[in-house]
């Protein structure tokens, strides 16, 4: 069996699937159910079982020997909220129990990480192990990732599989549910469909013309591809990025997801709000060089690719992957 925490969830969900379209029926989906359209994500996939999060470890316990691979992919994502205990106890704390149980039975892991350990960026994107000390992410939530991969990387017992993905802004089908949270491509496409127009942030650093602040955009499509090949590889475990390693800008962004409504772009720019206008990062880029030097040599979906399948095969629609 494998087990996928989060499986309701916009990643979860998507891995979920793309393992049922690899032959892969024999899964157990652990997440909080009670989140009635994330539950939507789960319609039409193939599960063995599903399992709540607070009684999962107590399943593990009984069933583990069946068990063949884990995905943590469950976590609190909300960078606007604040309150340190929700952080510690759902990406922390749950997280190391989910490590040590895997050591204990055995079991190969794959967890998500995040790239909000990075920062402002100032220290740069890389994946390398000595980086996570000298990090300092800029809310509760990033420091909850860069706290958990600390503390991974100091354990003496280790899974004889991990790896630690640090996602960089994912975007793609199954974040219905995700509201605020949601990737900009699907705020940029309501928005383009209710006012016909598309407003971004106004640059307030030297350097940067309006909506050209930078992103590494990655399709979720190629994200569950990297998640699959790490899963039957089971070698070189470690922390490793998880982007496309070429950042776009929002301006790009916006015209590219324009094009895939057929619309003659519209953009406008506002003010960066001021609550977050001194923590907003202008530039993120994962350097990928890890990755490929495990034999990683799968494309990746340009943005321009990604959008157009996102916004003709699933928003327009409303349809799930």
């Amino acid at each position: 069996m494998i087990v996928v925490t989060g499986a309701a969830g916009f990643i979860g969900s998507c891995l979920v699937n793309k393992l049922n379209n690899k032959g892969f029926k024999d899964i157990v989906v652990v997440d909080n159910f009670t989140h009635t359209a994330k539950n939507l994500n789960l319609e039409n996939k193939i599960y063995r079982q599903k399992v709540d999060r607070n009684v999962f470890f107590e399943w593990l316990k009984e069933n583990h020997k069946k068990v063949n691979f884990v995905f943590h992919l469950g976590a609190r994502t909300d960078t606007t909220e604040f309150d340190k205990r929700i952080f510690d106890h759902l990406n922390l704390n749950y997280s190391k129990q989910m490590w040590l149980s895997c050591v204990e039975y055995d079991l190969p892991l794959i967890y998500a990480s995040s790239a909000a350990t990075y920062g402002d960026g100032s220290l740069g994107y890389d994946d390398s192990h000595d980086k996570p000390e000298k990090l300092q992410p800029l809310n509760p939530y990033g420091e909850s990732k860069n706290e958990f991969d600390k503390w991974a990387l100091k354990q003496e017992t280790k899974p004889y599989f991990w790896a630690g993905l640090k996602f960089f802004n994912v975007y793609g089908p199954n974040e219905y549910h995700k509201s605020r949270m949601a990737s900009v491509v699907f705020h940029a496409y309501n928005q383009i469909k209710e006012t016909g127009k598309m407003k971004l942030f106004r640059s307030h650093k030297e350097g940067y013309k309006d909506g050209e602040q930078l992103r590494d955009f990655v399709y979720v499509k190629d994200v569950i591809n990297i998640c699959f090949y790490l899963m039957l590889r089971k070698r070189d475990p470690g922390l490793y990025n998880l982007g496309t390693g070429k950042a776009r800008t929002f301006y790009d962004l916006a015209k590219a997801t324009f094009m895939a409504m057929n619309k003659k772009p519209v953009i406008e720019f506002m003010d960066t709000p001021e609550d977050i206008r001194d923590k907003y990062q202008y530039f993120t880029q994962a350097n990928m060089e890890k990755l490929h030097s495990i034999g990683y040599s799968a494309p990746f979906h340009t943005l321009e690719q990604g959008i157009t399948d996102y916004v003709q095969g699933y928003l327009v629609a409303g349809t799930r992957y």
